[in-house]
């Protein structure tokens, strides 16, 4: 399921339903920059999420995708080897571009990009454009 709209927040209701605002934006037309942060920012409820989700005690779903950035200070989400990036998310499909946990992402996956514009879409749809290449990734290396 990919963001196509957020709900207008401290609106009146207009017949009895929140009006709703397009998003600038569209997920499954990018290569999820945002699911390869180094700190992907897990919280206690996030992996009690996961946790049911694999059938999995806190503390082993803890153990088997979350680890603690020292430098960071918080516990994150467990990385994996990247075809496109360097690495991303361990739940990121490699081929797909998808959350493959998209109903039980961490709250800072849900928030993102906390707006109706997204830095990375908007950033990619103008160099695609630059590019006359629809499919462009620009890769810095």
């Amino acid at each position: 399921m990919v963001k196509k709209e957020l709900p207008v927040l401290n609106q009146q209701s207009v017949n009895g339903k929140v009006p709703k605002t397009r998003l600038r934006y569209d997920c499954s037309n990018c290569p999820a920059y945002c699911c390869t942060y180094d700190w992907i920012h897990v919280t206690k409820r996030d992996i009690e999420r996961l946790a049911k989700r694999f059938g999995l005690s806190y503390e082993e779903a803890e153990e088997k995708f979350t680890e603690f950035a020292i430098e960071y200070g918080h516990r994150v989400m467990r990385h994996r080897k990247d075809h496109v990036f360097k690495s991303a998310c361990q739940f990121l499909h490699p081929t797909k571009r998808t959350c493959t946990i998209y109903e039980h992402r961490p709250a800072t996956c849900r928030a993102f990009p906390e707006d109706i514009r997204c830095g990375y879409y908007d950033f990619l749809t103008w160099e695609r454009e630059r590019q006359g290449d629809e499919s462009f990734i620009p890769l810095h290396q």
